[in-house]
């Protein structure tokens, strides 16, 4: 590992662990607390319709059932349209609830829609952490910054496709093709968006990418092929280049120096893709403002 990349991690650890601190004695809330979608919806009220889901996963190790949540629009079952869908991934200390607590996912997304700033869509909110088993799962637990930071082995990101959105496709109306799907993220998360697009290059039309974590510590497992020969895949990838490919991060951000790098090995093989600069660091004040970004972007035909 490069030196610049440890201390990147030390950094990122820290601030992460500073910021648990600081949840457990400030907030109201019990972190830990499993949130069913009645709950999520009697506390944030949004416009839409939030959905618990329980799926089987088919990698193994790992609990036997993972939970999303998936928010529709309003009118969804009030006729048969079928809609795009936005799968959006949480980061380290995170689970499928990040957002909305943290992200103002609701609020964001409801005050463009009602706007017409944004399309109407679906947004699928899974859990991406890795866990030894159901025990370990636990009703889908938030986890330690350092789990979540040295436990990345692949195994999650490999059933993504097979488990998430197929699961997605079969019980609600989508455009389920590469053009009516977007995959993002936040650090973590955005590592894994890189890597499952890369993975699948026929799957998802536009990508975005907040503060991502380009290189990172990867357990070695069954799944971790995921995480290799990532510019062999991007060859495929780009062969028929997705419509769109955001990169956004602040110039604060303590994986900035490494999007400089990507960006430079994505120019260098002439992939095209969007370049947004936020003034912030890596944190929600500047996730917020990438989602929004995003979302003004997402499946305009």
């Amino acid at each position: 590992m490069s030196r610049n990349l440890l201390l990147s991690f030390v950094i990122l650890t820290f601030s992460l662990m500073l910021e648990a601190c600081s949840a457990q004695r400030f907030l109201s809330v019990d972190k830990s607390e499993y949130m069913t979608s009645d709950s999520i919806a009697e506390q944030y009220h949004p416009a839409g319709i939030v959905e618990e889901r329980i799926y089987k996963s088919s990698v193994f190790p790992g609990p036997s059932e993972r939970r999303m949540l998936v928010y529709l629009p309003s009118d969804y079952y009030e006729d048969d349209t079928c809609y795009p869908v936005l799968y959006l991934f949480h980061g380290a200390r995170g689970n499928e609830t990040s957002w909305i607590r943290d992200g103002e996912m609701f609020t964001i997304l409801d005050s463009l829609q009602s706007c017409g700033l944004a399309g109407k869509m679906i947004t699928v909110l899974p859990n991406m952490n890795q866990y030894d088993g159901d025990a370990d799962f636990d009703h889908s637990r938030f986890k330690h910054p350092v789990e979540s930071l040295f436990e990345v082995d692949g195994t999650v990101e490999s059933g993504f496709v097979d488990d998430v959105v197929a699961f997605v496709d079969s019980n609600y109306r989508t455009k389920a093709e590469k053009s009516g799907r977007a995959i993002a993220g936040l650090s973590i998360g955005a590592m894994q968006s890189i890597f499952i697009s890369a993975e699948y290059p026929d799957k998802f039309d536009y990508i975005g990418l907040f503060s991502p974590m380009y290189k990172s510590i990867i357990k070695r497992s069954g799944y971790s092929s995921i995480y290799k020969n990532l510019y062999v895949k991007q060859e495929k990838q780009f062969e028929t280049p997705p419509k769109l490919y955001l990169i956004a991060i602040g110039r604060r951000d303590i994986f900035h120096s490494q999007m400089e790098d990507y960006r430079h090995d994505l120019d260098k093989r002439g992939y095209g893709y969007e370049y947004f600069e936020g003034s912030g660091g890596h944190g929600w004040k500047s996730w917020k403002i990438f989602y929004k970004e995003l979302l003004l972007k997402l499946f305009q035909e």
